[in-house]
């Protein structure tokens, strides 16, 4: 009898969900005039435990464009204390999502931060940081200070060019008098 050949298992109609991930707890202090809000860490910034930790994001080459004498450190640590000492926080809208890679259209069933617990004194103003982050921009609106929506300094982000963001970033943080 010969014998049958069967066709290969057909993949299950569903795939398992993929597991939920916590971001990054806030960078801020009692001295943060603006506070900045991606959407959430990138795989990359998640692996390492640090913000924009993607060599192509331009957060960081942004803000060393804006304060040119004032070297960037490498580390996270010394890249915190940095940010702190010109003003700045940063959070994400996110606490936790689910998501395959770190594209923010790939974010699924998400938990938005509990923005009314941070305690800044001298909170003024909150700066989203792309449309996904800006899209709670009524959520951050609740803190009382203006709200903005820069440019995504995600390398997905290849409609504005590099001097078109850093002039946006510019703007905002000069008007909080974080620039002169």
């Amino acid at each position: 009898m010969p014998s049958l050949s069967l066709p290969a298992a057909a993949p299950p109609a569903f795939a398992a969900p993929s597991p939920r991930l916590e971001g990054l707890p806030p960078i801020v202090s009692a001295g943060t005039v603006v506070l900045i809000l991606g959407s959430f860490p990138s795989a990359r910034s998640l692996a390492l435990q640090q913000y924009y930790a993607h060599p192509q994001n331009q957060f960081w080459k942004i803000l060393q464009a804006l304060w040119p004498a004032a070297p960037l450190p490498a580390q996270a640590d010394a890249r915190a204390a940095w940010l702190l000492e010109r003003g700045l926080g940063v959070w994400d809208v996110y606490a936790s999502c689910r998501r395959e890679g770190s594209l923010d259209a790939a974010i699924r069933t998400p938990q938005a931060n509990d923005f009314a617990s941070l305690r800044l004194p001298r909170l003024a103003a909150v700066a989203h940081n792309g449309g996904e982050s800006f899209r709670h921009a009524h959520h951050t609106a609740q803190l009382g200070v203006p709200v903005y929506r820069l440019p995504s300094t995600s390398p997905a982000n290849a409609a504005w060019s590099f001097e078109r963001k850093c002039e946006a970033w510019r703007e905002v943080l000069a008007r909080h008098g974080l620039l002169s």
